[in-house]
């Protein structure tokens, strides 16, 4: 096995930009990422494509059906997409996002505490997995306990109770 550092590292930086999904429907699609997440859609192109974004960005979430119009999802044990990763600012914007998907009645999948993270996890109406976290300060993530670098990254259950907590009202 070969050594997994790179020899010359990335700019810190980098980010992710977007990501840009294939859907089935439209429509459907912006139902669930504008209208129950508030994703501000900022660009559509006739029943072919669109994209939303937070804060008025280009765009943070391309959706398209170019090559997925009325498709299903892909078969369990294929490879391809575990799931999008959306940041929030703060626990009380995680807890409104919380807030919006029990008013749209959509289940979720999981909620986990990371130690570095707080998160949620449900699918969208084309069953891409969709996470919505927040992370914790850094000062906060979990160390090793010999004082080595690094992180102690975990997966416990997520106190939703103390999460809705949170949201004495709505964000925004």
């Amino acid at each position: 096995m070969s050594d997994p550092r790179p020899s010359d590292p990335i700019e810190p930086e980098v980010r992710i930009g977007h990501v840009h999904l294939k859907v089935a429907d439209l429509d459907r699609a912006l139902d669930f990422y504008v209208g129950v997440l508030g994703f501000e859609l900022q660009a559509r192109m006739g029943p072919d494509a669109a994209f939303v974004s937070a804060g008025g960005y280009h765009h943070h979430i391309g959706l398209n059906t170019w090559q997925s119009r009325g498709g299903t999802p892909p078969a369990p044990g294929t490879t391809g997409l575990f799931h999008l990763a959306i940041l929030y600012p703060s626990r009380r914007a995680l807890a409104d996002a919380v807030r919006r998907l029990e008013e749209a009645r959509i289940p979720l999948d999981g909620a986990s505490d990371h130690g570095v993270s707080e998160a949620i996890y449900v699918r969208d109406p084309d069953q891409n997995g969709v996470e919505l976290y927040r992370d914790r300060p850094r000062e906060e993530w979990p160390r090793p306990a010999d004082g080595s670098d690094g992180v102690e990254m975990y997966t416990r259950p997520l106190d939703l109770r103390d999460l809705l907590a949170e949201r004495s009202e709505p964000v925004g």
